[in-house]
């Protein structure tokens, strides 16, 4: 067999591999997340956690500009030597597919949520109503705890490398109930492409080579502190957008911190009002007309940042990332956001957490 071909085979099997995997979620568990990961994630926020800036957006940067490089270099002599740049894209893509899944995406494989914390994974439309109503009222209190204003919008008073620094408190505190969501070595960083994200739809990532939290720092900044608890649940090992949005809930809702509290509420809110909307739009409206309109002025901020940034590049990203989770063990794609409600409504029913 020819050299060339061997990361191409290589590819092959670890595609096979990786189907074969997905039917052995307590394997990975045990093995991958539970082990090695753990060694690999903390090796990597040591080495880059003090480290200011993102190292890995500028090897993104590094990477995309020697990709077009390439690409403009050898556009008129394509055609002619077609193959030979076949199989060493091939190659490539063989080489950081194995480091992708070695250094992260294993944990798109592991045991759901739902199992680990025993809970159940079905919910009533009476028992989202009753969730509803409680968050409202606890979303309510604390807005006027705040502003002292019914009719005044939250404003975050920290600057963002505080914030950084009070996410730990929640997480301790979560831990000390849940072990497994111990957080240690922080590395979140304010990422370099903030601008493109906005228009791309989202307020942060993990990047999985590097282990760095990366935090859109343009969002609004009444909701920032569950962006960051967010971005720090992928850096556990929480592959499931769901499952990260129920872990940064947690956490900022354990925080002592008012502000990482409301950032929880207002979240919870905003899905569980998705949830009702999707069900019975005069029970939103109702419910709407129950938040104080200073939580409503959050929104907005929050709807007219986004619809600034609307362009059909969002709509391509989020086409893409969509099956990019259906192809990595989330079944339901962007939609898998919406079992953020679940796992709340299923938890507090088990905990009493409101």
């Amino acid at each position: 067999m020819k050299s060339k071909y061997l990361l191409a085979w290589f590819l092959l099997i670890q595609i096979v591999f990786l189907k074969i995997i997905a039917y052995f979620p307590q394997w990975v568990e045990h093995y991958y997340c539970n082990g090695i990961y753990i060694y690999i994630s903390k090796s990597l926020r040591w080495l880059l956690g003090s480290l200011p800036i993102s190292i890995g957006d500028i090897i993104y940067g590094l990477a995309i500009g020697y990709g077009l490089t390439v690409l403009w270099k050898n556009r008129k002599g394509f055609r002619s030597s077609w193959k030979e740049r076949f199989w060493k894209l091939i190659n490539v893509v063989s080489v950081v597919y194995c480091l992708f899944h070695l250094l992260w995406a294993m944990n798109y494989y592991r045991e759901p949520l739902f199992d680990k914390m025993k809970l159940t994974r079905e919910y009533t439309k009476q028992d989202l109503v009753d969730f509803t109503k409680i968050l409202i009222a606890k979303t309510n209190a604390l807005q006027w705890q705040i502003t002292k204003d019914s009719t005044a919008k939250v404003v975050n008073p920290y600057t963002q490398e505080q914030l950084f620094a009070m996410t730990q408190e929640g997480y301790d505190q979560l831990a000390q109930e849940y072990p497994y969501f111990r957080y240690n070595l922080p590395s979140i960083k304010k990422s370099l492409f903030s601008a493109p994200l906005s228009y791309m739809g989202f307020s942060g990532y993990l990047n999985p080579f590097t282990n760095e939290a990366q935090v859109n720092y343009q969002v609004p900044q009444y909701g920032f502190p569950v962006t960051i608890t967010h971005e720090m649940a992928h850096q556990m090992g929480y592959a499931s957008e769901s499952e990260c949005n129920f872990i940064g809930f947690m956490a900022a809702l354990k925080n002592k911190d008012a502000y990482f509290q409301y950032a929880a509420y207002t979240m919870a809110v905003k899905y569980c009002m998705g949830a009702i909307g999707a069900m019975d739009k005069d029970l939103f409206l109702n419910y709407k007309k129950q938040l104080h309109s200073g939580i409503l002025k959050n929104f907005e901020e929050d709807h007219l940042f986004w619809k600034a940034h609307e362009t059909f590049i969002e709509d391509g990203f989020h086409a893409f990332y969509d099956q990019f989770l259906k192809m990595n063990q989330q079944e339901d794609g962007m939609e898998s956001y919406s079992k953020f409600v679940d796992l709340m409504i299923n938890y507090n029913k088990s905990k009493a957490i409101l």
